[in-house]
C-alpha cells in the first residue's frame, strides 16, 4: 500500500488523494512516497512502449489505491493529447523537446495530468478546491489551460509583476473563466513564499480548502518521470547510461528524473544547469545550504533562490550528501554565457534554443569535458524559442515564428489584480473568496 511522508517528519503518513489535495503537509513539508517502486519488465523493452503505456506503469503504483486502472487510463488518456520528441543534435548528444503541449513547455505534462487526477478526485465533492499556483513564467500558464474549464476547481495565479516574459504574462493573464492572475510586487520567491505562508494558516483552512499546483504538489512530479523513460526508450540500445542535462530552478523537473532512476532507470548523471541562482551548485561544492534572495536572468523559469523541491532531494538521499554527488553534479552559468550558447548552437546546427536550453547546454559541455565523458547526452528543452522572442531576437538578430496557440493569446485583454507582497493583503484577498 503506498502512503506518502512529509519531509518535515512532523506530518502523519498519508494516501495519494489525501497527498494531492492537501498540497502541503500540515507541518510545512512536501510530501514523498515511502518507498519508489521498480518497474522491472517494462525497463528492458522501453522502445516497445507508447508514452501513454509508460505513463500507466509508471503511475500505477502511486495511485493504485485510489483510482482504478481503467480510470487511470482514462486520465492519461484525456491528459497527454502529445508528446515529448527526442532530436538528435550531434553524435551521441540529443536535445529532449518537452513544448510540444498546449502552452509549448513542459509544465504541460505536470499540469494537465494533475487537473485530470485532481477531478477525479473532487467529482463527488460539493466544496469547491481553490488552487494557488506561484510562478515564474510557464507553471502558470500550463496549470491554466490544463484546469481551465474544471467543475469545481478555481485556480489562483500568483507571479511576480515586470520578472515574466510579456507573452508569459499574455498567457498568465487571459484565460478568464475559472482562471484569476494575481499581479505580486516582489520576486517569484515572494509568490512562492505567499502560497506556502496560506497552505499552513488555520484561520484560511478553516474557510476555504486549498491545494497547490507548483512542483511542491506530488502529482505534479509524478508525471514528469514519464518523458525520461520514454527518452531512454527513444535512444533504443545503447552501450551506457546517458549523461541527462536539466536546467533547474525549483527542482522539479530534476527530481522528477531522479524519481526515474530510483526507479530502475539506468541514468550515468543528472547534471542540475543552472543560471545565477547558484544556491545547489554552491550546496554540492561545499555542503552548506544558503537560500538567498533570487536574481533575475535571461532564464526566468529557473529564477529561484531557495528552491522547493531541495528537501525532496534530501529526502530521496537520506541527506547524504556524497550519495547526492554521485548521481548530480551542477554548475551556474551567466546571462552572457547563456547567449553564447544560442548563439553557438544557432551557428553550429541551425537549431534554435530558448534561454533555459541552452543553460541546459552549457552544463552538459562542460560536465562532458572535464569528467571525459563518452556517455549519450541528453539535453531537457522545456519551453518553445518563441516564448522569449524579445531575448530571441536580441541575441540571433531575428525572432522565431509564434505558433497559433500563442499568438491567440496576444489578441486577448490581461486581466490581473496587483497586489504587495504582504502576507495579510494576500490573505485578506482569499478570504474575499469565501462566498
Amino acid at each position: 500500500m503506498m502512503r506518502f511522508f512529509s519531509t518535515n517528519g512532523k506530518s502523519p503518513l498519508v494516501t495519494a488523494r489525501e497527498a494531492v489535495l492537501q498540497g502541503l503537509a500540515a507541518d510545512g513539508g512536501l510530501f514523498m512516497p515511502t518507498k519508489l517502486p521498480k518497474l522491472g519488465g517494462m525497463l528492458t523493452g522501453l522502445s516497445k512502449y507508447s508514452f501513454k503505456e509508460i505513463a500507466f506503469e509508471a503511475a500505477r503504483p502511486f495511485l493504485t489505491d485510489d483510482i482504478p486502472d481503467d480510470q487511470l487510463q482514462k486520465i492519461i488518456e484525456k491528459a497527454f493529447t502529445f508528446l515529448p520528441k527526442l532530436v538528435t543534435l550531434d553524435v551521441g548528444t540529443y536535445i529532449l523537446e518537452l513544448f510540444h503541449g498546449p502552452t509549448l513547455a513542459f509544465k504541460d505534462f505536470g499540469a494537465r495530468f494533475m487537473a485530470q487526477v485532481m477531478a477525479y478526485f473532487v467529482k463527488d465533492d460539493n466544496r469547491p478546491l481553490t488552487i494557488l499556483v506561484a510562478t515564474s513564467g510557464d507553471t502558470g500558464s500550463a496549470v491554466a489551460s490544463g484546469f481551465f474549464g474544471v467543475e469545481g476547481i478555481r485556480v489562483i495565479l500568483l507571479y511576480p509583476s515586470r520578472k515574466v516574459s510579456q507573452l508569459q504574462e499574455q498567457q498568465l493573464t487571459t484565460m478568464g473563466g475559472n482562471i484569476t492572475a494575481l499581479k505580486i510586487g516582489g520576486t517569484f520567491d515572494d509568490c512562492q513564499r505567499l502560497v506556502k505562508e496560506a497552505f499552513v494558516d488555520p484561520g484560511l483552512l478553516s474557510v476555504l480548502r486549498l491545494t497547490s499546483a507548483n512542483s511542491i504538489n506530488i502529482s505534479r512530479l509524478i508525471p514528469q518521470s514519464f518523458y525520461y523513460f520514454y527518452a531512454a526508450g527513444q535512444l533504443g540500445h545503447i552501450e551506457a547510461p546517458p549523461v541527462i542535462s536539466v536546467p533547474s530552478g525549483n527542482f522539479g523537473n530534476l527530481t522528477a528524473g531522479l524519481f526515474a532512476k530510483k526507479m530502475g532507470l539506468p541514468v550515468k548523471k543528472f547534471i542540475a544547469a543552472i543560471n545565477a541562482n547558484d544556491v545547489f551548485a554552491h550546496y554540492l561544492n561545499t555542503g552548506i545550504y544558503q537560500p538567498k534572495k533570487s536574481v533575475r536572468t535571461l532564464s526566468n523559469a529557473m529564477d529561484v533562490g531557495n528552491p522547493s523541491n531541495f528537501a525532496r532531494v534530501l529526502a530521496l538521499y537520506n541527506r547524504n550528501l556524497e550519495a547526492i554527488r554521485r548521481d548530480i553534479w551542477s554548475e551556474s552559468y551567466s546571462d552572457e554565457q547563456t547567449m553564447d550558447a544560442m548563439k553557438e548552437i544557432k551557428a553550429d546546427f541551425g537549431y534554435v534554443m530558448d534561454p533555459h536550453g541552452a543553460v541546459g547546454l552549457l552544463g552538459l559541455k562542460k560536465y562532458c569535458r572535464i569528467s571525459e565523458s563518452s556517455a549519450p547526452g541528453i539535453i531537457l528543452e522545456t519551453a518553445h524559442p518563441a516564448k522569449f522572442n524579445d531575448i530571441i531576437e536580441t541575441v540571433l538578430g531575428h525572432a522565431v515564428a509564434v505558433p497559433e496557440q500563442l499568438q491567440n493569446c496576444l489578441d486577448k485583454d490581461k486581466q490581473a489584480i496587483a497586489l504587495s507582497n504582504n502576507y495579510k493583503e494576500f490573505k485578506d484577498y482569499l478570504f474575499s473568496l469565501k462566498n
